[in-house]
């Protein structure tokens, strides 16, 4: 039987139960201080993930049914924070001519002010990988992009918008750096995208 990644012991003696552990106390860190930036603007922590990604993300996917896919939640729940944020004055709704039941979630003025403000959340968290060499955080980052890439394959995480999900990605060969087909560009380690606008997921 597998032990534990908390089990002290085993962790201690075991580099990838380490590695997962530190990934926990990461996660930690950003629910701390989403938790704080959301205190701070009378809202909840979804509320504030909500409109960060509607400023960052076009149309197309500023829907209830892409939402609740990207935050890994019921449709109910996210109709539920869209709806008290309509009621916040900070998005409204455009229904699609074809089908009432459809509509596209609009920051409003106000909404885009507070997810400027807020988006910046993540920065404690960000400051030491500013201080890393270029080297090294490339090798982070493409293990990140591994460890992500499993997860969305195993359905743990639903949604992925990054280059090795992609349908114009081209695999290195041959020693080759991978492609891009669509920006018709190979693709170093720093220009691996975690969230592409063009993204197509591979079929």
């Amino acid at each position: 039987m597998n032990e534990s990644d908390f089990n002290l012991k085993h962790q201690n003696q075991n580099t990838e139960s380490k590695i997962v552990a530190s990934l926990e106390r990461i996660s930690q860190a950003f629910r701390v201080l989403l938790w704080q930036e959301s205190k701070e603007h009378a809202l909840s922590p979804i509320q504030v993930q909500v409109l960060i990604f509607l400023l960052n993300h076009s149309d197309e996917k500023r829907k209830i049914s892409y939402l609740a896919d990207e935050f890994n939640m019921t449709k109910a729940t996210i109709s539920e924070t869209v709806k008290s944020l309509e009621q916040k004055g900070l998005v409204t709704k455009d229904y699609e001519p074809h089908d009432t039941r459809s509509y596209i979630i609009h920051l409003s003025g106000k909404g885009m002010e507070i997810a400027g403000k807020t988006s910046y959340f993540t920065q404690q968290i960000g400051a030491p990988i500013q201080v890393m060499d270029q080297q090294a955080k490339e090798k982070f980052l493409q293990s990140l992009f591994d460890v992500i890439h499993y997860l969305n394959r195993t359905g743990i995480i639903t949604i992925q918008r990054m280059c090795t999900t992609c349908t114009h990605f081209r695999p290195s060969a041959e020693g080759k750096e991978p492609v891009c087909s669509l920006l018709e560009k190979v693709l170093y380690s720093e220009d691996l995208r975690i969230d592409c606008p063009e993204h197509m997921m591979k079929i």
